[in-house]
Order: structure tokens, then C-alpha cells, then sequence
């Protein structure tokens, strides 16, 4: 699938990559940005906006610890985790009043996991006909506002 360029986009590919590293540890030890898309932080993990969204509103919970699976948490962890998943759905119901959900993890790289060695959560906003023909037929994605207004939003809303 194709994704329309924005300016947003256009920033972030030509701005320096860390050459090796987890990019979730990275952003967990910065505070919470529109620079690091973190929305907020709990005591064992935080909330992120994806950098390549499939919708407005699209985004992760992930543990501060650097483990590839659920398993491999504290229960603490797990609990915290889904009450950030419970958060993080309302919050977007709020602002974004989303007709349904997808909420999951991709465990491994075999499972479509682009970054396989940190667990983390995807909350996407759905609405009924969001695929729409550009993504079809087109094969182009298509996000209404850039990443940093949807910061704003969410963690105002937060």
C-alpha cells in the first residue's frame, strides 16, 4: 500500500535515524512530545501515536521494558497495560468518536511485527467504509491531519 507523502512525512525522512537502538526505548526515556509522539506515561509503560498511522488516531501501548512478548511481563505490567488500552479507547471516542476498534499485538516478525523485539499494543480507530477506494483501488492511504495536530488533540483530551 501506498501512502500519500505530507510535509510531516517529508520531516521525518530527512531527519537523521538513530542507527541502532529500540526506537520505543528511545521515546520512553524522553519526555512526552510531539517529537516523540508519546501521549503519556504510566509507571510500567506508555502511550505512543504511530509514526506511519492507518488512521487518525492510531496508536500503541508499550511496556517500558524491552521484552518481545505479553508473557514476558509482570502481571503489574499486563494490568497496566490494559488499563492504558481502556484509556486510550475512551480518550479516542472523545475526540475522534470512532464506530469500532482494532486492538492487538503482532507477536514476532512472522506475525507482521515491524518491531518484534518490544511487545506493544495497537489501538486503531475504525469507521465504517475507512476503506475507502484510494485505499482499494489506489493503494494509497489517506490521513486527514498531520501527526502533531493529532498529538495535540490526544493529549489534551488525555
Amino acid at each position: 500500500m501506498k501512502l500519500i507523502w505530507s510535509p510531516w512525512r517529508m520531516k521525518y525522512i530527512r531527519n537523521p535515524k538513530p542507527v541502532e537502538g529500540c526506537i520505543f526505548c528511545s521515546a520512553a526515556s524522553e519526555p512526552a512530545s510531539p517529537q516523540n509522539l508519546v501521549i503519556a506515561q504510566g509507571v510500567t509503560a506508555f502511550v505512543i501515536l504511530n509514526r506511519y498511522p492507518y488512521t487518525s488516531g492510531h496508536l500503541m501501548v508499550v511496556p517500558f521494558e524491552h521484552v518481545p512478548s505479553h508473557e514476558d511481563l509482570t502481571p503489574k505490567c499486563r494490568a497496566e497495560i490494559m488499563e492504558l488500552l481502556a484509556q486510550a479507547t475512551a480518550v479516542l471516542r472523545q475526540v475522534y468518536q470512532p464506530e469500532g476498534f482494532n486492538i492487538g499485538a503482532n507477536l514476532g516478525s512472522a506475525s507482521g511485527a515491524g518491531i518484534a523485539s518490544h511487545v506493544h499494543f495497537h489501538v486503531v480507530p475504525r469507521w465504517v467504509g475507512d476503506s475507502s477506494f484510494m485505499s482499494t483501488i489506489g493503494e494509497v492511504r489517506v490521513l486527514p491531519e498531520e501527526l502533531e495536530v493529532t498529538w495535540q488533540r490526544l493529549r489534551k483530551a488525555w
